[in-house]
């Protein structure tokens, strides 16, 4: 539909050559909506973000605006740098109602922004990225006047020269390497079929392993290291058997011959039963004032020894004394 309107050949029937172009008979432009500005030097034109850029109006100053987005840009014509003209651009941010201003920089072959929005940097040095940097003005006028310069910038370039030969020749071996491509890719795919085949019957392995052994692990695959390991291993014991049996005999002859009582040997212990009663704590237990007996001093003892010389009418009663211990009333009826 644009080309349409932009290659339309009808010119109607009250229109004269010296009424100038279509256009101008219609009062319109040839790009139409894009010129509606063109008499103010102001261009509508689609311009591309160069670079990543953060919207100073936008309220979210984390999301940026990446390269590549496109905008409907008024171009302003604002300078001259040398014979290079120096364009504008301005344009309405998408996520806001901000305008950013952005011009260009044709000695530093750059963008630069003017107004609304700031620049996230991730700029480096051209030469450390081994790109071709114009030289600078004054540079070039010592080129051009002074020979001994134009010979030291000489010797650096064929000394650059030299270095960068072999990176050169590598990359044309590499080239001339994937010059045929069908071959290339027929090779390539030969060798991941036997690959395939071989991680096949690889996992073919481990999953009877892991079914033989009840596992639920990932088995790595074997490296060189591991064998070398694995070789080195060996499941001997720590002893011969003669080194054992020597070991045997030591121990019987630093043993003594008789038991001593201060050995480690356990001793018997009795565990006493709460039910039986022990004759000998039962013996200990009795003494005489539980048993009723009372001694007898000396004096009585011989006094009862000695014949008595009185009758027995005259004589006053004499207070017995039992061996045990009866109480008042048994003694009265006794008498």
């Amino acid at each position: 539909m644009g080309e349409r309107k932009g290659v339309n050949k009808y010119y109607p029937p009250d229109w004269r050559p010296e009424m100038g172009s279509i256009n101008k008979y219609h009062g319109t432009h040839a790009l139409r909506e894009r010129a509606n500005k063109l008499h103010l030097g102001i261009l509508i034109i689609r311009f591309e973000m160069p670079y990543n850029i953060w919207c100073e109006g936008c309220p979210d100053k984390s999301i940026p605006i990446g390269m590549g987005v496109r905008y409907n840009a008024e171009k302003t014509k604002v300078g001259m740098y040398y014979s290079t003209p120096v364009y504008q651009f301005r344009f309405k941010c998408h996520l806001c109602p901000n305008y950013i201003v952005m011009k260009t920089d044709p000695g530093n072959l750059d963008y630069v922004i003017v107004s609304g929005a700031k620049r996230q940097e991730r700029r480096w040095d051209p030469l450390d990225n081994e790109q071709v940097v114009p030289e600078e003005k004054s540079t070039s006028q010592k080129l051009a006047t002074d020979a001994m310069f134009k010979l030291e910038h000489g010797e650096k370039d064929v000394l650059k020269s030299k270095n960068a030969a072999p990176i050169i020749d590598r990359l044309q071996d590499h080239r001339e390497r994937w010059r045929d491509d069908y071959t290339t890719n027929r090779i390539l795919r030969d060798q991941f079929r036997t690959a395939k085949k071989e991680l096949k019957a690889r996992a073919a392995v481990d999953a009877a392993l892991l079914a033989k052994s009840s596992l639920d692990i990932k088995l790595l695959p074997q490296s060189e290291d591991d064998q070398k390991i694995a070789s080195l291993l060996r499941l001997n014991p720590t002893q011969t058997p003669e080194e054992r049996q020597q070991d045997v005999r030591q121990t019987i002859d630093s043993r003594p011959l008789f038991n001593s009582s201060n050995d480690g040997t356990p001793k018997r212990i009795g565990i006493p039963n709460p039910f039986v009663t022990n004759s000998r704590t039962k013996c200990s237990t009795l003494t005489r004032h539980n048993l009723g007996v009372s001694l007898k001093s000396k004096a009585t003892r011989d006094s009862e020894d000695m014949p008595s010389t009185s009758s027995a009418a005259n004589a006053s009663p004499s207070k017995l004394v039992s061996l045990c211990n009866y109480t008042s009333s048994s003694s009265e009826d006794s008498q």
